[in-house]
């Protein structure tokens, strides 16, 4: 098993800083977020999703590729991927992603899903596929291969609904990102099963945790109003033992990669100690060192 970190996990960290932060700390490689963000809002300093400072912009990454090979193999880094955000509809973006990925040596990246609500499920599925079917061709043209997360509030919430996706399209140019974090909110199957389901489509697996809890607002039915929010590895509802039994059962041995959006701990401290944490819970689960 290797593990890295997805960098919109670690806003306060330039490239630089976030390198050489995580090899020291004995990481095996990092997963870089491409896309061109907005702006931390006035008076907050840098943020996951706006103004994170170890994002690389979308707009002029041809430019920006050699610098990002430089500074991850200088750490002695490994990519496990890139943490594009190009949708699958946007051809010209994803055709870029792919040629970004080809040209850094990082094998995978990530395209996203319609978000929900869209005006017709089955259109925007059908669509899509047609979608994969064509970054499918592109993917082998640049020999790399095309991620597809599973995540809450979009059209593949779940490995089945990923498997229906894909299924048929060749799993050397297309896979599955399972997130434990993204199907507390939405999408849960039994780990077992998902694993065994998307079989050799199981391309990758991001790890966070999130947390169900009372809001402390009441519905005007008088129920309690529940409400997901980020947490730490050790207190989120997801059971990262059972999920890395789950690999270790299917003989995954591929990436896994952190990205911890919980601010309980100072973000170096975070970073070690989730480094330490999957490492145990790998060798619980009788995986190799």
């Amino acid at each position: 098993m290797k593990f890295s970190v997805f960098t919109a996990s670690t806003p306060d960290w330039t490239p630089e800083q976030a390198s050489r932060t995580l090899a020291a700390q004995g990481w095996d490689g990092i997963e870089w977020r491409i896309t061109d963000q907005v702006d931390a809002p006035d008076g907050e300093g840098p943020g996951f999703w706006a103004g994170n400072l170890a994002t690389w912009p979308l707009t002029g990454l041809e430019e920006s590729v050699p610098e990002i090979l430089r500074i991850t193999r200088e750490a002695g880094l490994d990519f496990s991927g890139v943490g594009g955000y190009a949708p699958a509809s946007d051809h010209d973006d994803v055709e870029r992603m792919l040629a970004a990925t080809a040209a850094l040596g990082a094998h995978r990246v990530r395209v996203t899903m319609p978000k929900l609500p869209v005006d017709d499920y089955r259109a925007a599925f059908a669509a899509t596929r047609a979608d994969l079917e064509w970054a499918v061709e592109r993917a082998a043209e640049h020999g790399v291969q095309v991620l597809v997360e599973l995540h809450h509030r979009t059209i593949t919430s779940s490995a089945s609904a990923a498997l229906r996706l894909i299924d048929g399209l060749d799993p050397v140019r297309i896979g599955v990102i399972h997130d434990i974090g993204n199907l507390i909110f939405e999408g849960h199957e039994d780990f077992d099963v998902a694993a065994q389901l998307l079989g050799e489509y199981l391309a990758h697996v991001h790890v966070k945790n999130v947390a169900w809890r009372p809001s402390g607002e009441t519905g005007p039915d008088g129920r309690t109003v529940w409400q997901a929010d980020w947490a730490t590895l050790r207190e989120g509802q997801g059971d990262i033992d059972a999920l890395f039994r789950a690999l270790a059962a299917v003989g995954y041995d591929g990436w896994v990669t952190l990205e911890d959006f919980s601010t309980a701990l100072p973000l170096e401290e975070r970073t070690a100690d989730n480094l330490a944490y999957v490492r145990a819970a790998w060798q619980r689960a009788g995986g190799a060192a």
